[in-house]
């Protein structure tokens, strides 16, 4: 996947691309959007921890390859802190698009500074422990989501999606067709047109209530 196409899919964002794909991949916990407005799209850098442990967050740093998305899961999600400043710093200078965490994160306000867009479940100071062997580059389920290495993960303010990486070339046509036509439609609602109308909902309404 070209760096073009994946700015694109930031661009579109993760409603678009969700809605696009057939609504699959979504990664449906609550997130934590640490930079406000940020946007990221990159294959997954994928890392199993051990429970309440970060070792293998300071391994994975190591493998990072520009544009990546690294994602961080424990086999039990729980507010232990598995990233801090020092850790997201050396993450940024791999190049590194984004962190998304499954956990928690502290040294909050260092991390904005950082300028590093990361999604995190929890904001903790409780730390973890470095002395587990988790397992890195493996599928790993984030939100009943499952993001196996490489495939694209999305991240807007709305939250994020997974899309496997056959599946990018359809998705992306879809997703800008989508777009198109909501641009289209937004035209229509601001003068002063009902999506009550555009979409056959007042029909559908009325047919409902026929058949009471």
């Amino acid at each position: 996947m070209t760096n073009d196409e994946l700015n694109r899919f930031s661009e579109l964002g993760v409603a678009t691309v969700y809605e696009a794909s057939g609504r699959e991949g979504l990664i449906d916990i609550p997130l934590i959007q640490l930079i406000p407005g940020s946007r990221a799209a990159g294959p997954a850098r994928t890392v199993l921890c051990g429970q309440d442990d970060n070792l293998m967050v300071h391994a994975a740093i190591e493998q990072i390859q520009p544009g990546e998305v690294l994602v961080l899961s424990m086999p039990e999600p729980a507010p232990v802190a598995l990233v801090g400043e020092l850790l997201a710093t050396q993450v940024k200078v791999r190049g590194a698009a984004a962190i998304l965490i499954d956990a928690a994160v502290r040294d909050v306000e260092e991390l904005v500074k950082l300028g590093l867009p990361i999604w995190t479940r929890f904001v903790r100071v409780k730390g973890a422990t470095k002395t587990k062997v988790g397992e890195l580059n493996i599928p790993v389920v984030v939100g009943g989501a499952r993001i196996s290495p490489s495939d694209i993960v999305i991240l807007d303010s709305d939250g994020a999606v997974c899309m496997k990486q056959g599946k990018t070339t359809e998705v992306l046509k879809a997703a800008k067709e989508r777009f198109e036509r909501e641009s289209r439609l937004r035209e229509k609602l601001i003068n002063g047109e009902l999506t009550y109308d555009l979409h056959g909902l007042r029909k559908t309404l009325e047919s409902n209530r026929r058949k009471e």
